[in-house]
């Protein structure tokens, strides 16, 4: 399929740019909601994932994530099990560093049970734009890591064409991020259907021109873009863990029961400022879900908040799990995982759906602990 950005798409992603860039609009002065996460103080969370296999057969395996951050937004406290299992164990995937809880379980075991309780503090993060981060002595390998392709976030052939196209003028690596940014709220869309957080195939996102999808889909897409631009980005993979200060139910999740509440995030590295977060794909999901009806508008009242602050901020009610793509599962029979922030399990009737909870079944809960 032949892809190329149309002057109309242009011209919408230079209108979101000149709201982005603080240029008043009607939308923005109407705007009925506030959306402003900044670093106000620790959140503590107690975070609990129940497994339960029932109808399990033979033996079992269950994998979990478990949170492998240490962050100026994000640090563990502890990590906690209990359960039937014959043999469990913390290990880290070799290539990414991703922590897994593994949890084995013999022939005999009629119901296989792990219970997985992980203790975080979480804060609000914001980029101050006028603040240039000098001391930061950046590790270049780790950086150039990050401007690699995985298997699904591929940066060459389409990727890179289109990446091009969108950045093509643009004077500073900041600029390339706002446009590839705008670029994917006018672009893609949420696509409440697909299930799970998507697939993150990017490539064949853009050769089929289906944009859209969910978290996985466009924040991937987001992430290969800015690394075939050349700038370092990565997701993190997490789950939601209470709901928006800010009052947008789709922005937080229910704490008592966190079914479907996974979701990544983005971040991408710009030299002045380290690390900065984006979520592009909060915009879209806003926009299709927040309201009964479907905006399409990227400056209408309820998004334009969310779209501006998405751009190097986010709101501490989120747990990171980690950075990992083309994750090998220990002992698994399936080939690698594209991401890993879903309870995975095999039975002798092969693998467990990690999309259906109930059928799965998995429950996970979250506790704010007052300090």
């Amino acid at each position: 399929m032949q892809y190329s950005i149309s002057r109309r798409d242009l011209i919408k992603t230079a209108s979101v740019s000149l709201v982005l860039a603080g240029v008043p609009s009607t939308y923005a002065q109407e705007a009925v909601r506030r959306f402003e996460p900044k670093p106000v103080g620790w959140r503590t969370f107690e975070v609990k994932t129940t497994v339960q296999l029932r109808d399990s057969k033979g033996e079992a395996v269950i994998w979990l994530p478990v949170p492998s951050l240490d962050t100026p937004w994000q640090r563990t406290q502890d990590s906690s099990w209990s359960g039937n299992s014959t043999d469990v164990r913390l290990t880290s995937d070799g290539d990414t560093g991703a922590r897994i809880l593994i949890a084995k379980f013999d022939a005999a075991t009629l119901e296989p049970t792990i219970v997985l309780t992980n203790r975080v503090q979480t804060q609000n993060r914001a980029v101050d734009w006028n603040e240039h981060a000098a001391h930061l002595a950046p590790d270049l390998a780790e950086l150039r890591r990050w401007t690699l392709p995985s298997e699904l976030i591929t940066t060459d052939g389409i990727v890179r064409k289109v990446a091009t196209q969108i950045v093509a003028g643009a004077r500073s690596d900041r600029e390339k991020v706002q446009r590839i940014y705008n670029w994917i709220i006018v672009s893609t869309y949420r696509e409440p259907k697909v299930r799970g957080c998507g697939q993150g195939d990017i490539k064949a996102m853009l050769e089929t021109g289906n944009l859209g999808g969910k978290c996985a889909d466009i924040n991937a897409l987001f992430v290969g873009l800015c690394r075939a631009a050349g700038i370092p980005a990565r997701d993190i993979y997490g789950i939601r863990l209470a709901p928006s200060a800010f009052g947008y139910r789709e922005l937080g999740g229910n704490p008592a029961n966190l079914k479907g509440a996974q979701h990544c995030r983005a971040e991408i590295y710009l030299k002045p400022h380290g690390w900065v977060a984006m979520d592009p794909a909060d915009v879209t999901k806003v926009m299709r879900q927040e309201t009964a009806e479907w905006i399409k508008d990227a400056g209408h009242p309820i998004v334009a908040p969310v779209r501006k602050a998405l751009f190097g901020s986010w709101e501490g009610n989120w747990m990171g799990y980690n950075s990992a793509s083309d994750v090998t599962l220990a002992g698994a029979k399936r080939r690698k995982l594209g991401f890993f922030m879903y309870p995975q399990a095999e039975t002798d009737a092969g693998a467990r759906d990690p999309y259906d909870p109930d059928a799965f079944s998995y429950q996970i809960t979250a506790i704010e602990i007052q300090s």
